[in-house]
């Protein structure tokens, strides 16, 4: 019998040389950013996906929106391709970006088959498989590490999203924001053994009920997606809300043994740190996930930092990833539950 965690383990770990392979992959492919990006005829983009793949759809569409400038939505593939009416209204030209680790998820590809004939709307992707059959349908950044064995997203989601932020930057022409991706780049593989180190004594000495992950911006489809992470990988209770959107009605769940994660923004720390603060007092196990501690954040239980509190929050995001990835491995191994094997789960899903 192979060992619990023997893919997942090492994929989350690689995520640094896939983000340098990005950047690398980003400067081979640097007309898929003039042809796409900076299509003037383009009034709206439209970032679609399934499952961590929407949720990665969210955050490039919260950056495109801040560096571009331009109008850009996220839907989940089905929606486009189901309920077109609401997704794609008329009389505006889209680029419908699909968003895809495997190029093989039905929805991506009915979602982009429907729209590809339409006389306003162009289509293009990003995945980390080149031959995949929506590589051949739409032209496709290509994610060449991001490749996983693993059914469960990880080093993929976190080389996908950095290489569309990266594409951004060069199509916004922000050089400052770029060259802050590129220190990303560089810094990851410590935040990615910092991470480690943090999260494994962390879930060893503590039995966590419920888990709440609160995230504003673009950290918002970040919450979200470290959601699904833990609750593929162990089974765990959990759910993802705006920082302080938590705050009506949602806290009411909150109790002790629930642990709250916030995803400390720079732009949003007064407020977010409030709301963490009252959580606290309902019972939670607050931890912070920030780019700096500080004497605002010594109250609470646990506080991870990523570094890079000089970038903006938007360049920062990734970082944030690796922590929330191993909050799931560990509670998974805890929980004596493999996370390469999910239950009910496969790495492509076909309808």
């Amino acid at each position: 019998m192979k060992p619990f965690g023997q893919y997942t383990y090492p994929e989350i770990s690689a995520q640094a040389e896939a983000l340098n392979a990005a950047l690398a992959q980003l400067q081979q492919q640097g007309d898929w950013v003039q042809k796409h990006l900076l299509d003037s005829e383009t009034d709206e983009t439209v970032f679609i996906g399934s499952g961590s793949s929407y949720y990665q759809a969210l955050a490039m569409a919260s950056v495109y929106r801040a560096w571009l400038g331009k109008s850009a939505t996220a839907y989940p593939s089905s929606e486009v391709f189901l309920f077109r009416e609401q997704t794609l209204p008329p009389n505006r030209n889209y680029l419908v970006i699909g968003v895809s680790r495997s190029g093989e998820s039905t929805e991506v590809l009915l979602a982009l088959e429907a729209v590809k004939p339409l006389p306003n709307v162009k289509v293009a992707g990003i995945t980390c498989y080149e031959e995949s059959s929506m590589a051949k349908l739409a032209d496709c950044l290509v994610s060449p590490l991001g490749k996983e064995t693993s059914t469960v997203m990880t080093k993929s989601f976190s080389s996908m999203t950095f290489l569309m932020h990266a594409a951004i930057a060069k199509a916004a022409g922000k050089q400052d924001q770029f060259e802050q991706l590129a220190s990303v780049a560089q810094t990851d593989d410590q935040v990615v053994k910092a991470a480690d180190a943090f999260i494994k004594p962390l879930v060893d000495t503590n039995d966590f009920q419920k888990v709440i992950y609160l995230g504003m911006g673009t950290y918002y489809g970040i919450a979200l997606e470290a959601s699904l992470k833990i609750k593929e990988m162990s089974y765990v209770w959990t759910e993802a809300y705006g920082t302080l959107e938590f705050r009506h009605g949602p806290k009411s769940i909150v109790e002790p043994g629930t642990l709250v994660c916030v995803l400390l923004s720079e732009k949003a720390r007064d407020y977010e740190l409030k709301v963490a603060k009252e959580m606290q007092e309902y019972g939670a196990f607050v931890l912070l996930v920030t780019a700096k501690a500080g004497e605002d954040t010594a109250f609470a239980d646990a506080v991870f930092e990523v570094g890079g509190a000089e970038m903006s929050d938007d360049a920062r995001t990734v970082l944030y990833l690796p922590a929330l990835q191993y909050l799931g491995f560990y509670t998974a191994m805890k929980r004596n539950v493999d996370p390469d094997m999910p239950r009910n789960l496969t790495q492509v899903v076909k309808i």
